[in-house]
Parts: C-alpha cells; sequence; structure tokens
C-alpha cells in the first residue's frame, strides 16, 4: 500500500510570495537532483513561497531570464546550488531591487558558510523567511573592455593557473593531477606592481595576488574577518617572498582552521580600490571564471546586493546594511 504523506505547513503571517528558483541539476550528489528539487519546492511551498523554478544547463539565458522576473514582478530569487551558481547570479542581481536567496548544494559552499546559511536544506529554506535581509558588497574587476562582477575572489598568477585542474579533480577528474603538477613546477614568478586607492604603490617580484570580498575561499580558507561582505573593503593578500612550498603549506594551514595563520611575508592590506598589472601577464580568475590576462583593476561596490542571511551575521553587519522591514516591503 502506497505511503501518504500528510503535507507540511509552516506558522507564518507572511503572505504568499512568489519567488524564482534556480535550480542546477549539477550540484550535489550525481542522480539525487529530480528528488531534490521536488523536496526543495514542496518545503518552499510549506513556508508560503511559491516557487517558480528554472533548470540551469549550458547556455541558458540567467540574465534574460531575471530580467523578465523581475518585469513579471519577482523579487525573489533563490539559487539552489553550489558557489559558482550563487556568484553568477549574484553579478546579475547586484544593483537590482531583487534580493537573492540561497540553498546550498554545493561542494565548498563558502558563500553560504561566509553568511550564515546553513547546509541543512530545510534549514537554509526557512532562513528565506525567518532571517535578515542585508544588503552585501559585490567586487567589480575590470580589464580592457571586460567587466566582472564577484562576490567571492578575484586572484592573480599562480593560483588562477592551477584552478582548472584542481577543480576538475575535486570533481572526480584524478587524471588531471599530472596537468595540476606541471603546471605548478613550471610557472614563474612575475614582476607585480599594485596601486592601493590611487596612493600607496608596490612593486615586487611574487607568484599570486589575491583580492577578496569574501571570508573564506577555495576550501573555506579563511582570508578575511566574518564582517567581510559588508564593510565596504576588499582583502589584498600579496604573497611577495614565498616560494611555491610556502605557498602551499599556508594554504593547508589555513584551510577550514577558521583562524588565519600568521605569516610577515604575506602583506595582508584593505582597501575600495586596487590596480594590478604583472609582467609578464599573469592569468586572471575571478569567482572561477578566467578572464583576458593584462592590466587589471578592482574596486568594490558597497551594498549593491540584497541577500537573506542567518542571524548571526546580521549581528555582525553593519547598521547601514541590514534592510528594516517596513524598507523590504517598500523595495518589493
Amino acid at each position: 500500500m502506497e505511503e501518504i504523506h500528510e503535507k507540511k505547513t509552516y506558522t507564518t503571517n507572511q503572505r504568499r510570495m512568489r519567488a524564482k528558483l534556480i535550480f542546477n541539476p549539477g550540484s550535489g550528489v550525481a542522480g539525487e537532483s529530480p528528488v531534490q528539487l521536488m523536496d526543495v519546492i514542496s518545503e518552499m511551498q510549506a513556508w508560503k513561497l511559491v516557487p517558480e523554478a528554472f533548470l540551469v544547463e549550458p547556455g541558458c539565458d540567467l540574465p534574460g531570464m531575471v530580467q523578465n522576473a523581475i518585469k513579471a514582478g519577482i523579487r525573489m530569487f533563490v539559487v539552489c546550488g553550489g558557489d559558482g551558481t550563487i556568484d553568477v547570479m549574484a553579478g546579475i542581481l547586484a544593483g537590482t531591487n531583487a534580493t537573492l536567496g540561497i540553498i546550498p548544494t554545493g561542494t565548498q559552499n563558502n558563500v553560504a558558510l561566509s553568511l550564515g546559511i546553513p547546509s541543512d536544506i530545510p534549514a537554509a529554506i526557512a532562513i528565506l523567511r525567518t532571517g535578515q535581509r542585508i544588503k552585501v558588497d559585490v567586487g567589480l574587476a575590470v580589464c580592457g573592455e571586460i567587466k566582472q562582477p564577484f562576490l567571492e575572489v578575484c586572484s592573480v598568477g599562480l593560483l588562477s593557473a592551477l584552478f582548472p585542474a584542481a577543480d576538475d579533480i575535486q570533481h572526480g577528474k584524478l587524471s588531471r593531477v599530472g596537468d595540476l603538477l606541471a603546471t605548478l613546477v613550471s610557472s614563474p614568478p612575475a614582476e607585480m606592481h599594485l596601486v592601493l586607492d590611487g596612493k600607496q604603490e608596490i612593486n615586487t617580484l611574487g607568484h599570486v595576488v589575491l583580492v577578496s570580498n569574501s571570508p573564506y575561499i577555495g576550501p573555506h580558507f579563511q582570508v578575511g574577518t566574518p564582517d567581510s561582505m559588508n564593510d565596504g573593503l576588499l582583502d589584498v593578500l600579496f604573497f611577495a617572498d614565498l616560494s611555491k612550498m610556502d605557498l602551499l603549506g599556508y594554504a593547508i594551514q589555513a584551510t577550514g582552521s577558521g583562524d588565519k595563520p600568521e605569516d610577515e611575508r604575506i602583506q595582508h592590506y584593505q582597501v575600495r580600490k586596487v590596480d594590478v598589472d604583472t609582467h609578464p601577464a599573469m592569468p586572471i580568475l575571478v569567482d572561477g571564471l578566467m578572464l583576458a590576462e593584462g592590466s587589471l583593476s578592482i574596486r568594490v561596490q558597497r551594498h549593491a546586493l540584497a541577500v537573506m542571511v542567518g542571524s548571526k551575521v546580521t549581528e555582525q553587519a553593519t547598521p547601514e546594511a541590514v534592510i528594516a522591514p517596513r524598507q523590504a516591503a517598500d523595495e518589493k
């Protein structure tokens, strides 16, 4: 006999609200996405959210989807996926009056970790109704004619070169280990020229520059403080005098530790803008997307994105970042 499941409902005095559900079937455990999608829809409905599902596929038009949804009156965009999908949607929604909701189902889930969003799916969905709406910063990287917003990090140098092979390995393609090691061995340092906030200049030889908007990147590698995403500043980490083995050791120490290991050779700055030029030109990676090599200008767009977060992040946010319920209603 078929088991009958009682329809779940939660007590809330909020009105029903339409929401665009951006679902990435490639995130999470392979083969579980159909069941996961139905579970997410059911859980959202229990919170009086009316989800309209959009499946992320290669070549799909996410900007067009967002534009059409906003024209139709939708103001809540919920991403069920990993950091890559969240980063792309954050860049599209930045500067609009829409709100980003997050249901983390990826491998690292750094954005969720940074914003106090639990990995448990029902708990993450509950935040869409019980959490706080705040505004967070978004970075903007400009290389030639290319302008690329980012929520997490922009890297210049060795880490950018290693990323394609490292990402494949993380997703099970162990045959790429040889490519990763070959890149690690063959990548030379470069002459790096940095200008911080149009004033301070740095000229030295190095392998890596990281410009981060998020406190966590990669495998929970901590580069900033808990309030990094709404402090109006970017964290610049310049690894000048470290060898490749020193860099690997630093990364291993910082991964998942909750504390940044101290190393006085690592120069750490907080800026609103940084210009980076390298000779020879080094690869540039922005939230997992490769940009053309060349001179790079990066700046912070303060409070450019509204997002639903957990209570812990609300306590750490600056007062002007927190959106009051009346203001939130006016922006819908």
